[in-house]
C-alpha cells in the first residue's frame, strides 16, 4: 500500500514545493524525510526469517572457521620454522604443510561457492514457470504505472487543461491506492489465499481496470475523465496484494528474499525506467496526448493477458515447505494474521 501511497504523495509534494519554491528544496527535503529509514537501517535488530538459521548461530559457525583457521595458520607457520632450523623438510613434515595450506585455500573459495549458490538460486527462479509468469506480467503492469507516475499530469494538463494536475493526480491516487490494494487483500482472502486464485484476481482487475482508464483517456469531459479514471485505478491497484502473493508463495521460505529482490529489480530495469523515455519518443513523433495515453493504457491488456495465463499453470504453493511440516488447503485459510494469535478454539463436544 506505501508504493501507490507514495507515488501520490510524490506528485502533491513535487506540485507544492517544485512550483511554489525550487526543485533543489524538493530533494534536499526527500533527502531529510528519508534520514530516519537510513538511520534505522543500521541500529534495528534484524528479522528471524523462516528458512534461515539464527544469527547467533551463524556467527558462532563463523567463529569456529575463523579460529580453526587461525590455528592451521599457526602449525604451517611451526613446520616450517622448524624446517628452517633443520634445513629441510622431511616427507611426513611436506605432507602436512601441504595439507594444511589447501585447507586455508578453502576459505577463500568460499566466495566462489556463494556465487555459485546464487547462480543456481537464479536458475530456479528462471525455470519457474508462475514464478516468471508472475513477473513478466508485473513487468508489463510496472511499464504503464511508471509512465502514469511521470507522464500523468503533463498529459492531464495537455488534453484537460487542468491547473491543478499535480494535486488532481496525486489526489485520486491517494485515495483509489489506498482502498484498491486494502481491496485486493481482501478479496483474495475472501475468495481462497491459492496461487491460482492471485492469478485470476491479477487477471480481472488489470483487464476491468484497463478498459475503465481506456475509457477515460477517450472521454472529452474532464468530470468523466476522473470519474472513469478513478475506477481504473481502484481495480488497477488491487493487483498490488496478490502479484506479491504469488512471489513470495511460489518459492520456498529460503529463496523469498531473492524472489522480491528479483521481482523489483526486473519490474523497474525493464518497467518503468525505459518506459518513460519510449513515451516521450512516441509523443514526439504521434504529437497527440490522447493518443500516446491511449496507446500506453493498452498494455495493461497484455499485463491481464500474461497473468491469465497463470491461471492454467500447474502451481505448488511452497510457503511452508522448509519447515517440513506442510498444512492443507483448509487449515491454512483457517490461520488467522500474526497479531491475533493463531490458536483456534476447540469446541467442546456435546452431551449425550
Amino acid at each position: 500500500m506505501c508504493i501507490p501511497t507514495g507515488i501520490a504523495l510524490g506528485y502533491v509534494y513535487g506540485g507544492v514545493v517544485g512550483g511554489n519554491f525550487n526543485w533543489r528544496y524538493a530533494f534536499f527535503g526527500e533527502a531529510i524525510l528519508m534520514l530516519p529509514f537510513a538511520v534505522l537501517g543500521f541500529v534495528m535488530k534484524p528479522l528471524q526469517l523462516k528458512g534461515f538459521a539464527f544469527a547467533e548461530q551463524k556467527k558462532a559457525s563463523t567463529s569456529v572457521e575463523i579460529i580453526g583457521s587461525e590455528i592451521e595458520g599457526t602449525e604451517v607457520a611451526d613446520i616450517e620454522v622448524a624446517s628452517s632450523e633443520r634445513g629441510y623438510l622431511d616427507g611426513d613434515e611436506l605432507d602436512r604443510c601441504t595439507s594444511k595450506k589447501s585447507s586455508l585455500s578453502k576459505g577463500s573459495l568460499e566466495i566462489l561457492n556463494q556465487l555459485s549458490k546464487f547462480w543456481k538460486d537464479i536458475k530456479v527462479l528462471l525455470f519457474d514457470k508462475v514464478y516468471l509468469t508472475n513477473v513478466l506480467g508485473y513487468i508489463a503492469y510496472n511499464f504503464v504505472i511508471g509512465a502514469y507516475s511521470y507522464w500523468g499530469p503533463k498529459a492531464g494538463y495537455e488534453i484537460y487543461h487542468m491547473s491543478n494536475a499535480d494535486l488532481l493526480f496525486g489526489g485520486v491516487t491517494i485515495v483509489c491506492g489506498i482502498f484498491g490494494t486494502l481491496a485486493g487483500g481482501y478479496i483474495l482472502d475472501y475468495i481462497g489465499s491459492t496461487i491460482s486464485n492471485a492469478f485470476k484476481l491479477l487477471s480481472g482487475a488489470t483487464f476491468l481496470g484497463a478498459i475503465f482508464c481506456f475509457s477515460a483517456f477517450c472521454s472529452k469531459n474532464l468530470y468523466g475523465f476522473i470519474f472513469l479514471f478513478s475506477i481504473g485505478e481502484l481495480l488497477v491497484f488491487a493487483t498490488q496484494g496478490p502479484v506479491n502473493y504469488v512471489c513470495l508463495h511460489s518459492v520456498k521460505p529460503s529463496m523469498r528474499p531473492l524472489s522480491m529482490a528479483m521481482s523489483t529489480v526486473s519490474i523497474h530495469i525493464f518497467g518503468d525506467v525505459p518506459s518513460s523515455p519510449l513515451v516521450g519518443i512516441v509523443q514526439d513523433y504521434l504529437n497527440n496526448w490522447r493518443v500516446t495515453a491511449l496507446i500506453l493504457t493498452s498494455i495493461l491488456f497484455i499485463a491481464a493477458g500474461i497473468w491469465f495465463v497463470g491461471v492454467f499453470l500447474h502451481s505448488v504453493d511452497k510457503f511452508n515447505e522448509d519447515s517440513g511440516h506442510c498444512l492443507t488447503t483448509p487449515e491454512r485459510s483457517d490461520l488467522r494474521p500474526l497479531l491475533e494469535g493463531n490458536s483456534k478454539e476447540t469446541p467442546e463436544p456435546a452431551n449425550s
